[in-house]
């Protein structure tokens, strides 16, 4: 199975699963859509408060002091991106900001040291620089402590890049009393918290009913919504952290306390399509072709790298899709009558209204197979069927995908003519084109061996490269030419060098394999230790977790090698003989 993309990835960033439980009743406020009795435990609780929290499988709405600290901290320092479309607590914050600090001297400097920090770690693209602050706010406890709630190797990679904030943010907030402004302010926020409630819930409710899916159908998981009014309701961000997916959103100056639901609803799709896509990951391999048809889109490389990521997008934009009500009035079905001609009157409207609305439907579909996300329109034809036939997303999915042409999708694939790079593209991505070992990686998905071997060696060579993935790509390299000591060697060094967990786990798990099948005295006891350090790592990917458990179930065999593919078979970048031996993951 190809390694699926992060959901996060999905979109942009995201929210706490890091954070510390806390008795303080300053600490948030929170809902709960799901209305379940508390049930978690306690390492899984959120820094809430108000009303008892469901359980995990329940959906939260939330709001975060920490959050709150980071984004104040942002806005003194130039952040001002939607700022007359936010809601009017933001600027009566900002305004208090200002007078402590004119009233200040100490709490200035405090504040210039506090901007030099973030202009020196400014990122060209906005949405990365703001997601970095987010995923670091998310693992930090509360007030006045503000300091990481895990180890450094165990938090997001972005939100290692500005973790030296927190001690000029707690400087910071000392000077301004920014915990008062909080406590100050959390009846605002209380108040739009309750105002979202009941929009929230009524689009997971619809989207529910739409996919034929009981809501919270998937134990031991959550969906969180987390309300920060001090950053731009433009920018959702969202984050999948182990089992659970966090968004966080700002509300909208007008309609007065709305946010973009939209955005809401595209990461609540992947909490409930991806876990009946990874299910069926084993049958993924069969659709790598189409990698190859999407290579000039303008994708992020994760979805030119990853089958599981494409599919996944893909099928999401179809729903999207099949639920756009194209701004027209649905007749409402006449009630109470047995009237032959009221029927047949309601009859005509509906089909006028389906006629319209599928013009809107089509036309999104056509941009989005126009982005690269070539298979929106073969799901969303499966939808109408499913829809017809008034089965779920889960009885359906299976058949999606076990039954799909891929050589006719392909083939469709390749007629498109793509939109420019830069263009709109609803999920708000930057297309990103690879680079160092990013690029490596896409040479081994086109079997260019000796050039992502050349890239990775040259990384080596560079003091401020990615020197764990360039191992860990010489280890992979290795395996391919049937050279199982010199892998070991290099899965070794990536071990000592990387922080990446998805590297880490997937290092562990092919010398686990190699330990099992691939040397001339197989050790499975070494393999085992192998395989449980995979999970140790705690990579959130399933794909993940599915391998080394098979490891420590049996121990694994390598496969006979065959000859060489032709140049039109599957894009597999280790060949078919080793491609479940030893499956590179191609985005990490």
């Amino acid at each position: 199975m190809m390694l699926a993309a992060a959901t996060a990835m999905l979109l942009a960033p995201g929210t706490l699963p890091g954070q510390a439980s806390s008795s303080s009743s300053s600490s948030s406020s929170s809902t709960s859509v799901s209305d379940r009795p508390a049930t978690a435990p306690a390492q899984r609780q959120s820094s809430t408060s108000g009303p008892a929290q469901p359980s995990l499988s329940g959906m939260l709405l939330e709001t975060s002091e920490p959050l709150f600290d980071l984004a104040a901290s942002l806005n003194v320092c130039d952040y001002d991106t939607d700022l007359e479309d936010s809601s009017p607590v933001r600027m009566e914050i900002r305004e208090e900001l200002n007078e402590a600090l004119a009233g200040s001297a100490p709490a200035r400097d405090s504040r210039d040291a506090l901007c030099t920090y973030v202009r020196q770690h400014r990122l060209a693209n906005s949405g990365q620089d703001l997601a970095q602050y987010v995923s670091l706010a998310l693992y930090v406890t509360q007030p006045p402590e503000l300091a990481p709630t895990v180890d450094e190797t165990e938090m997001p990679p972005d939100s290692t890049q500005v973790v030296n904030i927190l001690p000029l943010v707690r400087s910071f907030g000392e000077a301004v009393h920014l915990h008062a402004i909080w406590i100050k302010h959390r009846p605002e926020y209380e108040a739009l918290v309750a105002q979202l409630h009941n929009p929230l819930a009524l689009m997971i409710r619809d989207t529910n009913i739409f996919l034929g899916q009981p809501l919270s159908s998937y134990d031991a998981r959550r969906f969180v919504v987390l309300l920060e009014p001090m950053l731009a309701p433009s920018e959702t961000n969202a984050r999948l952290y182990g089992t659970d997916y966090f968004v966080v959103a700002s509300p909208l100056r007008q309609p007065a306390g709305t946010v973009r639901m939209e955005q809401i609803r595209h990461t609540y799709l992947h909490y409930e399509v991806e876990p009946l896509v990874y299910a069926r990951t084993s049958a993924m391999d069969r659709l790598l072709p189409l990698l190859r048809s999407v290579q000039q889109a303008p994708l992020d490389f994760t979805y030119k790298s990853d089958i599981v990521a494409l599919l996944s997008e893909c099928l999401i934009k179809a729903i999207e899709a099949r639920m756009i009500d194209g701004g027209v009035t649905r007749p409402t079905r006449p009630s109470g009558t047995k009237e032959r001609a009221d029927l047949e009157r309601y009859d005509a409207a509906m089909s006028v209204y389906e006629k319209q609305v599928e013009v809107v439907r089509r036309a999104a579909v056509d941009h989005d197979m126009q982005q690269g996300w070539v298979l929106t329109n073969y799901f969303y034809g499966q939808l109408i069927q499913m829809e017809k036939n008034s089965t779920s997303l889960s009885e359906n999915i299976g058949p999606m995908i076990y039954g799909m042409d891929v050589d006719g999708e392909r083939k469709h694939a390749l007629q498109i003519d793509f939109l420019p790079e830069g263009s709109g593209d609803v999920i708000r991505r930057a297309p990103r084109q690879p680079v160092g070992m990013d690029l490596a990686e896409m040479k081994l998905l086109k079997k260019d061996y000796d050039g992502a071997e050349e890239i990775a060696q040259k990384t080596l060579t560079e003091a401020n490269g990615d020197h764990g993935a360039a191992e860990y790509m010489l280890g992979r390299l290795a395996l391919i030419q049937g050279d199982p000591e010199v892998a070991i060697t290099h899965f070794e060094q990536a071990l000592k060098l990387s922080k990446d967990p998805r590297t880490l786990a997937w290092t562990h798990i092919f010398l686990g394999r190699l330990y099992d099948a691939a040397l001339t005295q197989p050790d499975r006891p070494k393999a085992l230790e192998e395989y449980k350090a995979a999970l140790a790592v705690r990579d959130a990917k399933p794909d993940t977790k599915a391998a080394a458990e098979s490891g420590l179930k049996q121990p694994f065999t390598a496969p006979r090698r065959e000859q060489a593919q032709p140049e039109d078979a599957p894009l597999d970048p280790t060949g078919k003989a080793e491609k479940d031996a030893y499956r590179p993951d191609a985005a990490k």
